[in-house]
C-alpha cells in the first residue's frame, strides 16, 4: 500500500464507493420502475450496475484499491495482496455504505421496485449458492487479472471489471439477482425489509473470489522472464 493515503482515509473511500455503488445500482432500478422502462428493463438496471463499478474503480480506485465488494477484499487478504489487520475495517466501510446508499434511495423514490434485491427467483437457494460460486470466481478472476497481474493492462482495470459486472448481470440477474458481493444485497435488504435468502448472498461470494483467487494463482504460477522459453524456469530447478 506504499504511497497510498492512511487507513482512515481509505476507509471515507470504500464507504464513499460502495454508497455509490449501490445507490446508482438502486436508484437506476427505482427510476426504471416509477417511469415505466425509461431505462430499459433488466437490461438497461444490469448495464446501469455495470458502469457504476466502471465509475467508482475510475474515481477511487488508486486510493483505497476500490475493493466494494467484502468478498473481494477476503480474498485479496486471502491471496497475499492485502493485509489481514484492514479486512474487518474495509467490511465495515462497504457494508454501512451500501446500506446508506440503499437507504437514501429507498427514502427519496420509495421501495416498489424492491431497488435490485437478490433473491433466488428461476432456481433454488441451492441453485443460487451454485451460480453466485461460479459468477464470482469469474468476476475475481478478472479482478486479479487487471488488479494484481504486471502482466495484465492494469489501466483497463475499470473497464474490464465493469463489464464483466454487466455481462454477468445481464445473464443471471433474471435468475437469482446475480450479486457477487455481500454488501450489494445487504443494503438493498436493509431497506427493503426483505431478507429471504439473504445468506445465499453472504456465503456463496465469498467462496466464489476465494476460488477465483486459487483458480488464478494456479494458472499464473511464476512469471518467467521476459523471452524465456516455456521450460526455463524448470530447467533452471532441475540443474
Amino acid at each position: 500500500m506504499n504511497g497510498s493515503p492512511d487507513l482512515p482515509r481509505r476507509f471515507v473511500a470504500e464507504f464513499i464507493g460502495t454508497f455509490i455503488l449501490v445507490a446508482g445500482g438502486c436508484a437506476a432500478a427505482a427510476v426504471d420502475y416509477r417511469m415505466d422502462g425509461v431505462i430499459g428493463g433488466h437490461i438497461g438496471v444490469a448495464v446501469a450496475w455495470g458502469l457504476v463499478v466502471a465509475m467508482v474503480i475510475f474515481a477511487i480506485g488508486h486510493l483505497s484499491g476500490a475493493h466494494i465488494n467484502p468478498a473481494v477484499t477476503l480474498a485479496f487478504a486471502s491471496g497475499r495482496h492485502f493485509p489481514w489487520t484492514e479486512v474487518v475495517p474495509y467490511w465495515v466501510a462497504q457494508v454501512s455504505g451500501a446500506i446508506a446508499g440503499a437507504l437514501t434511495v429507498a427514502g427519496l423514490f420509495g421501495t416498489g421496485s424492491g431497488l435490485s434485491v437478490t433473491q433466488p427467483f428461476e432456481v433454488s437457494d441451492m441453485g443460487a449458492i451454485g451460480i453466485e460460486i461460479i459468477i464470482t470466481a469469474i468476476l475475481m478472476l478478472v479482478v486479479m487479472a487487471v488488479a494484481t497481474d504486471t502482466r495484465a493492462q492494469g489501466a483497463l482495470a475499470a473497464v474490464a471489471i465493469g463489464v464483466t459486472v454487466t455481462v454477468i448481470g445481464l445473464i443471471m440477474g433474471p435468475m437469482e439477482g446475480a450479486s457477487m458481493n455481500p454488501a450489494r444485497s445487504i443494503g438493498p435488504a436493509v431497506a427493503t425489509g426483505e431478507y429471504t435468502a439473504l445468506w445465499v448472498y453472504l456465503i456463496g461470494p465469498i467462496i466464489g473470489a476465494m476460488l477465483g483467487v486459487a483458480i488464478y494463482a494456479y494458472m499464473r504460477g511464476r512469471p518467467q522472464p521476459q523471452g524465456a522459453p516455456p521450460d526455463a524456469e524448470a530447467g533452471e530447478e532441475l540443474s
